[in-house]
């Protein structure tokens, strides 16, 4: 009789054991939110960059984050939107907020790249320095920083606009405190207290019409170092997970879209890819079946 109660209570609980066990497996197959995402709003975010930290190529990750559904770049100097990306050419475009335009004109702030980051200048941009003082180091006929030929036509443009009576000045004002500024490519900085400025304008092109300053395409037009891509990178890309970094030494991680991270790629790890997420659940209950069946004839 005690032989057979003993029997009873371990069956019992095994019978516990098993029914149970595959139940709290299934948590770890089910999808959980994603850290890195490959949409910031209505711009796609593709390696280096990364939508937050952990995401992309860390180099990257120090300037780029996604606030909000809008992508910023953040340097020493301020916080910028991007308001593209051109993965073909390695290049995006950046807004400052207090940044002079045709239509509204204000004084505005520095700015600036760090020599160590992976962006610089490209050539389409043309920085123009508006509202200087007439004794700005800018207006150095020895130094010549400005452009006196086709930039004059620029500040003429700028010029023309209602928007400069937002800087103090009145439309057709006289452009002697006007300077087009050819600036470095890179760990360029721009001190408009230094320079004596009260404002600057940026744009990366004309918009095809030259001759209208409120068609002109405003904004900084930024290349980025695109030397980081790797058959690692490529590995987990093409099992659909994200390239991004863990730990202090900022290793290389492949991120799934489950929330796991892996070193290689997403295969087997995550939870869209193969469609066996069912199988997953279907396994472990088909073997605790089979071990359930042979312990009750084991014991009975």
């Amino acid at each position: 009789m005690l032989l057979h109660m003993r029997s009873w209570l371990l069956t019992h609980n095994l019978i516990t054991l098993f029914l149970i066990h595959p139940l709290l497996a299934i948590p770890s197959i089910i999808p959980l939110n994603a850290t890195c995402h490959d949409q910031c709003g209505s711009i796609t975010i593709k390696f280096p960059f990364g939508s937050g930290f952990g995401c992309g190529h860390p180099d990257f990750s120090r300037y780029i984050n996604c606030t909000s559904g809008i992508l910023h770049l953040s340097t020493s100097t301020g916080t910028y939107t991007i308001s593209s990306i051109d993965y073909a050419s390695n290049s995006l475009v950046i807004a400052d907020p207090l940044m002079s335009t045709c239509s509204s004109m204000q004084n505005s702030g520095s700015f600036k790249l760090d020599r160590a980051s992976p962006f610089s200048l490209t050539p389409d941009n043309i920085f123009v320095l508006v509202g200087c003082s007439t004794t700005s180091p800018v207006f150095d006929p020895n130094a010549d920083f400005c452009d006196t030929g086709s930039g004059l036509n620029v500040c003429r443009g700028l010029y023309s606009c209602k928007g400069v009576t937002g800087i103090g000045l009145e439309p057709y004002a006289p452009i002697s405190t006007c300077c087009v500024y050819d600036p470095p490519v890179s760990g360029y900085g721009l001190d408009l207290p230094k320079l004596q400025c009260s404002s600057y304008s940026a744009m990366y092109g004309f918009g095809g019409n030259e001759g209208d300053p409120m068609k002109w395409q405003y904004g900084i037009s930024l290349q980025y170092n695109d030397s980081y891509y790797s058959n690692a990178c490529k590995n987990c890309e093409d099992s659909g997970g994200f390239c991004g970094f863990s730990g202090s030494d900022e290793s290389f991680a492949c991120k799934c879209r489950n929330g796991v991270n892996t070193t290689i790629n997403c295969y087997g790890r995550g939870y869209a890819w193969s469609g066996t997420s069912r199988h997953k659940i279907q396994t472990p209950l088909k073997f605790g079946g089979f071990l359930l069946s042979w312990m009750i004839t084991a014991f009975f």
